[in-house]
């Protein structure tokens, strides 16, 4: 794991899966981290590229309002957070939000809201509504391959600048034993990821045959790309 960095700005991570807080402290990062409550089944998108994004967005404009609803950016500033905004403009959030000397003084804070899917003979894959679809995902990827398609969007507060961008990567199987699928499907974890796709589960490795991009890709947070958008950004 690297270093902790001490940047002059601080980090509030959107999400709550595990695979993107341990991915993040190892880029050596502290962090909040806040969870957005949406309906992502009424945002719809034909390409990948475009939901995953879509949803990203949706997720930070989430963490937003929830933040606005209990009117608490006072008692964060006091707890070393910040309330972050993404979706809207510099002018428009600071016209809103009770920010006051608070936007000129501060070091900025940067949100950073993520989405992933998987692509499997040109479908969409999000996570399994079951274990009988977490079971068929990953009878489909055996001796097969799909795609990770993930995005990242990052806010800064003090500008209003937000960035985002997506990665794609490609995992090729070996066959899959029946008994590792069982297994998998019972642990339940797979039914937490999207497409049903895990490759750091120990019960997989030996299954993975090759992955066209990075690891960290596939587990939810792109290090390069998240490390180029908090620049971006500030």
């Amino acid at each position: 794991m690297e270093a902790k960095k001490t940047p002059p700005f601080k980090v509030i991570l959107g999400s709550a899966s595990i695979a993107r807080k341990t991915i993040l402290a190892e880029m050596g990062y502290q962090f909040t981290v806040m969870t957005a409550d949406i309906d992502e089944k009424a945002i719809r998108k034909e390409k990948p590229e475009e939901l995953v994004m879509a949803l990203a967005e949706a997720k930070a404009d989430a963490i937003v309002a929830k933040l606005q609803s209990i009117n608490n950016l006072e008692k964060i500033a006091e707890a070393e957070t910040s309330v972050l905004v993404a979706a809207d403009t510099a002018e428009a959030i600071l016209e809103r939000l009770p920010i006051g000397d608070y936007a000129q003084r501060a070091e900025p804070t940067l949100l950073i809201t993520t989405d992933q899917v998987v692509v499997y003979d040109g479908a969409i894959r999000e996570k399994p509504s079951n274990e009988e679809e977490a079971r068929q995902f990953m009878k489909d990827y055996s001796g097969g391959h799909a795609a990770t398609v993930g995005s990242v969007v990052v806010t800064n507060l003090k500008t209003g600048l937000r960035k985002g961008g997506w990665d794609r990567v490609e995992i090729h199987f070996h066959e899959i034993p029946d008994e590792v699928i069982e297994k998998l499907v019972e642990e339940g974890i797979v039914l937490k990821a999207a497409g049903g796709l895990i490759i750091e589960h120990p019960l997989i490795v030996p299954f993975v045959k090759q992955v066209v991009g990075t690891t960290d890709s596939v587990m939810g947070l792109p290090k390069a790309l998240t490390e180029k958008l908090l620049k971006e950004v500030l």
